[in-house]
């Protein structure tokens, strides 16, 4: 299986998506478009990301599936849901207050 790559194999930068096109019509569309959340995330956290979703978020369920103990299960959600926020701390512009002058 074939994966997107997210960071550039020469500096380590963020990869972004700069032409879409359609296989129906040739139409292309150019810009700089970052890539989404989950394709920044591993090959297996993608996989476990769909899982849990089919399980309608289940944890139970997900246990059952995985072969795991539901804690397994936890902290491996507890650890998608860091590197989900990790991502959007990195990609969020700081914020500055503006003081009245």
């Amino acid at each position: 299986m074939k994966v997107l790559p997210t960071r550039c194999p020469s500096c380590s930068g963020d990869l972004s998506v700069t032409c879409l096109r359609c296989g129906t019509c040739e139409t292309e569309v150019h810009g700089q478009f970052p890539l989404p959340a989950l394709t920044r995330l591993s090959p297996d956290d993608q996989l476990f990301a769909a899982h849990f979703i089919l399980a309608s978020g289940s944890l139970k369920e997900m246990a059952r599936l995985l072969g795991v103990s539901y804690p397994t299960v936890r902290n491996r959600l507890n650890d998608l849901i860091h590197a989900l926020s990790s991502q959007q701390q990195q990609k969020s512009p700081p914020t500055h207050e503006h003081e009245p002058e």
